[in-house]
């Protein structure tokens, strides 16, 4: 009897500039076992946003659709714009043997780590609050308004990091990305994934 490795969610949160986005990239480009879900949003797509690549652009109309038919497994309301992570996308994953991992908000996290008690949850944190206002600049992405909006959000995020498994600071990319991948390859080795063979 062969080996056998079950799949895990992986959970990687943290307030908006942080770099989760491209963190999430690094591991997927460089861990075939890795796979990304792919969410909802009824928010408009940015200029380098690809349809079913960084979300599935929804209308309001579709959404409560499928908030109807309990398609979500967590769905929240951020800065304005209704975002939700679909049971299917990681399900149909989970079951190939794959490992889904979440680019999510702090508040659908906290869903994700309430409804999936197993799920790996990690928290990207920025060096310095005066380091993620320069970040959230440098991406000209939003206003000053909506920067002054998630800067102040991001405190509060900051102060609920105490729920989740683990904690990185993004200061450094390739650093974090090597924090990340160890934690990843010691949760690959639990007990409750790996299961040997010994013969």
């Amino acid at each position: 009897m062969p080996d056998q490795k079950l799949g895990m969610l992986i959970v990687l949160s943290g307030p908006s500039g942080v770099g989760k986005g491209t963190l999430c990239n690094m591991l997927i480009e460089n861990d075939e076992s890795i796979t990304f879900s792919t969410s909802v949003t009824t928010r408009a797509p940015r200029d380098y946003e690809v349809e079913g690549v960084h979300y599935f652009f929804i209308t309001d109309e579709r959404y409560d659709e499928l908030l109807k038919e309990d398609a979500f497994v967590e769905h929240a309301t951020v800065h304005g714009h209704r975002y939700g992570t679909l049971k299917s996308q990681i399900s149909k994953a989970i079951d190939s043997g794959m490992n889904v991992i979440l680019d999510i908000d702090p508040q659908g996290a906290r869903t994700v780590m309430k409804n999936c008690p197993d799920c790996v949850s990690i928290f990207i944190l920025p060096p310095s609050y005066e380091t993620l206002r320069s970040r959230l600049h440098t991406r000209s992405t939003d206003d000053d308004a909506e920067i002054e909006k998630r800067l102040n959000n991001a405190r509060g995020e900051i102060e609920q990091m105490g729920l989740y498994d683990y904690a990185v600071i993004n200061d450094d990319l390739q650093t974090a990305f090597e924090q990340l991948t160890s934690i990843l390859n010691a949760e690959k080795q639990r007990t409750i994934r790996f299961k040997p063979d010994i013969q």
